[in-house]
């Protein structure tokens, strides 16, 4: 009776590690899932006026699903946020990273998230180029995904079954018109 508990015990033991282990590799596998495959951002100059800017940021997610976001891009004119709606974005840098607030997280495929800020400038104001959606660069299109390699498209021509003739002990060829000896 003392045995039976004992692997009783120990066969509980052994079921919820292995519950354990499998719902945390599931939740590593969710969690990789969520990269980004592709995504497109429209950005748009508003506003304008001597100093400062108002921008308007569309990003379309054209990958897998994501459920929390970070859209970054660097200024090449000095560009700064100096304040933010619909995301954060950290003032004081031309290096800006953007995420999401607790109410636009969730970007579906084909789905968008827009948000706006107003910035400062110092002279010229060109348009960033280099969108950067939770490290997937923004390029308008679906990017390769990695998965199992791709095979071979099939031969549109069989390759002979039957060998060539060989030649053999027969009349030479010759350089005479009609290509015989003698």
């Amino acid at each position: 009776m003392q045995g039976s508990r004992k692997a009783r015990i120990w066969r509980t033991g052994l079921v919820a590690s292995t519950t354990a282990a499998l719902v945390a590799t599931g939740a590593v596998l969710a969690v990789s899932a969520q990269a980004a495959a592709g995504c497109r951002v429209d950005y748009r100059v508003s506003s304008s006026w001597g100093g400062g800017f108002t921008a308007d940021v569309t990003v379309t997610n054209l990958g897998d699903a994501v459920n929390g976001w970070r859209l970054t891009w660097t200024f090449t004119g000095g560009q700064q946020v100096s304040q933010a709606w619909n995301a954060t974005i950290p003032s004081g840098t031309s290096a800006i990273t953007a995420t999401n607030v607790s109410y636009n997280a969730a970007i579906p495929t084909n789905g968008s998230v827009t948000f706006g800020f107003n910035g400062s400038q110092g002279g010229s104001n060109p348009n960033p180029t280099n969108f950067a959606l939770n490290g997937t660069a923004c390029t308008g299109s679906v990017g390769p995904t990695t998965g199992a390699p791709t095979t071979p498209p099939n031969p549109t021509t069989a390759p002979p079954t039957t060998p060539p003739p060989t030649t053999g002990p027969g009349v030479p060829y010759s350089n005479t018109p009609d290509g015989f000896a003698g």
